[in-house]
């Protein structure tokens, strides 16, 4: 059924969308979309930054316990 609606389709639903909530309302939820995708993109940088932290310092001292005691 959604497979054939094409542009004309598209148009038409976009148009009665616009009609039903208005430009205002349109313009607000696409701006929360926005700020939601952003804040969203930020938490998985965040993350894999953290993740990346992490590892490196685990990696950093790979003296054995016993040959720190020596020095």
């Amino acid at each position: 059924m959604l497979n054939n609606i094409g542009l004309p389709g598209i148009l038409l639903i976009a148009v009665v969308v616009l009609v039903l909530f208005g430009r205002g309302k349109i313009s607000s939820i696409m701006g929360e979309v926005g700020k939601g995708i952003t804040s969203f993109k930020k938490g998985v940088k965040d993350g894999a930054e953290e993740i990346e932290d992490k590892l490196a310092d685990e990696a950093k001292d790979v003296t054995p316990a016993e040959e720190k005691d020596k020095a």
